[in-house]
């Protein structure tokens, strides 16, 4: 059984896809060496949801997705589910503004923006409750790239590295020890890996209604894994506690 913890801190982060040559290609970032939580580990655009995001978003689905749209916008710059689409020196100054403790909500009014939630597919919902690390009670949500999107670039604050790259390629780089990530990290791309668009993403999602993932650990013939229940989409649900990464 999963051991007993504070309570974790409210969440969102967001899958953001392209089209790729081979494979459908993610947004993700490094996070900073420095980091509290997962220094160097390589995670898609999110963090905490802040109370302008309730403000925003009601409930705490829709600040879940107002809070994966904002930490996406403040970590690398591509701005997702905005209409009208900000163009490119909108949000650089958003993201100046949103770094600089301006409430997203009064930059969304000023600029006359507002925001497409639909926009954003419930993917997951993970929460690990181990005494050892920080804990998060993370949504993570799918989303198309918008058309129109720049390259990304880090903030040099929390995210060091921004990339479009296939889940199969950080996959890689990880066995190889070019790349961390995290657990839960690991055990979205290999689901993430096995799809050929978005579309086939997002009919995944709806095929798996989003049930909350806690992590335990159990003895398996000697050794300790860390387990996830059957049945969630994912194809890989245990892995042993000696080559885990949790934060």
């Amino acid at each position: 059984m999963p051991d007993a913890s504070p309570d974790p801190i409210p969440a969102a982060t967001l899958v953001l896809m392209r089209p790729g040559p081979d494979a459908p290609e993610l947004l993700m970032i490094e996070r900073g060496a420095k980091m509290a939580f997962a220094p160097g580990a390589l995670v898609f655009p999110g963090g905490r949801i802040d109370p302008d995001d309730y403000g925003l978003g009601g409930e705490l689905q829709g600040a879940a997705k107002v809070a994966a749209i904002r930490e996406t916008l403040e970590e690398t710059g591509i701005g997702v589910a905005l209409e009208p689409s900000p163009g490119e020196a909108l949000e650089v100054g958003l993201r100046r503004d949103l770094h600089g403790g301006q409430p997203f909500s009064a930059l969304l009014a000023r600029h006359g923006l507002s925001l497409r939630p639909t926009d954003l597919v419930p993917f997951a919902r993970w929460c690990p409750t181990f005494r050892e690390a920080r804990n998060f009670d993370t949504h993570f949500f799918l989303a198309r790239a918008p058309a129109d999107s720049r390259l990304p670039t880090a903030d040099n604050g929390e995210s060091v590295h921004a990339l479009w790259t296939t889940a199969a390629e950080i996959l890689a780089r990880a066995d190889a020890g070019e790349a961390h990530i995290i657990f839960p990290t690991r055990r979205n791309l290999e689901r993430l890996a096995r799809f050929a668009s978005y579309e086939e993403a997002a009919a995944d999602a709806a095929a798996h209604p989003v049930e909350t993932i806690v992590p335990w650990i159990e003895g398996r013939e000697g050794a300790q894994w860390l387990c996830i229940p059957e049945g969630r989409g994912y194809p890989v649900t245990a892995e042993r506690m000696d080559s885990v990464r949790r934060g």
